[in-house]
């Protein structure tokens, strides 16, 4: 999901710094929210924790550009269902940056762009859970259909996003449309996969019982919400 250059330029650029600072700034919240529940500690490693693995999978996973922007292998839900939102969205958001500072600084001037693009439809992935998986059933037994309807609304609003910004940037030209729409279909591949990487890593924790307690991952991975 990295825009490609120049699509959206010069003074229309401030839009995103804009977009990213709220979606940083709501992520920020959430990752104080959960310092007062549980402590500093507990933040600092999911985050740390969530931005190795976001700067693994933009740098090893396989990644091809479409149209106006790149496929990845983001794995959002996966994220957000083992850290929780505010490490989540405070990881994509540092992998992402070091990923651009250390290989990619061509990205750098979409970097409002590119997390804008990554954080919202995180945010709306948390407030989805809330609805679609019960208060008493733990992450770790999260189903088939229910880790569909996260990472679909992850990859769906990572698309809108991206076409978003190359309508922004180029206008609605036949040309640029053609270029959105093929992007958006190279993510259908990614919609199928992605709950089947959830449900892969969600049971290889499932006998982790040691980590229960621990700060590695969110207490909702292996407990139902209180």
């Amino acid at each position: 999901m990295h825009i490609e250059p120049g699509i959206v330029v010069g003074a229309k650029l401030a839009l995103s710094y804009v977009t990213a600072a709220g979606a940083i700034g709501y992520s920020a919240k959430l990752a104080l929210d959960m310092v007062k529940r549980d402590g500093i500690s507990p933040l600092a490693v999911r985050t740390f924790i969530a931005a190795v693995l976001v700067f693994s999978f933009f740098e090893l996973l396989p990644h091809y550009p479409v149209g106006v922007s790149e496929v990845h292998f983001i794995l959002g839900s996966t994220l957000f269902l083992m850290f929780g939102a505010g490490p989540a969205a405070l990881g994509l958001a540092i992998g992402l940056l070091a990923q651009g500072l250390l290989f990619a600084p061509a990205d750098l001037p979409q970097y409002g762009m590119n997390v804008t693009s990554l954080l919202v439809p995180l945010l709306a992935v948390d407030a989805l859970a809330r609805r679609v998986i019960p208060a008493h059933t733990a992450y770790k037994d999260v189903t088939y259909q229910q880790a569909l309807k996260l990472s679909t609304a992850y990859q769906a609003g990572v698309v809108t996003w991206v076409g978003f910004w190359a309508v922004y940037g180029n206008g609605v030209g036949a040309d640029n449309l053609a270029q959105v729409a093929a992007f958006g279909a190279a993510y259908m591949g990614i919609i199928v996969i992605e709950p089947l990487v959830d449900l892969a890593i969600l049971a290889a924790v499932k006998g982790l019982h040691q980590l229960d307690d621990s700060k590695v991952f969110q207490p909702r991975l292996h407990s139902a919400a209180a």
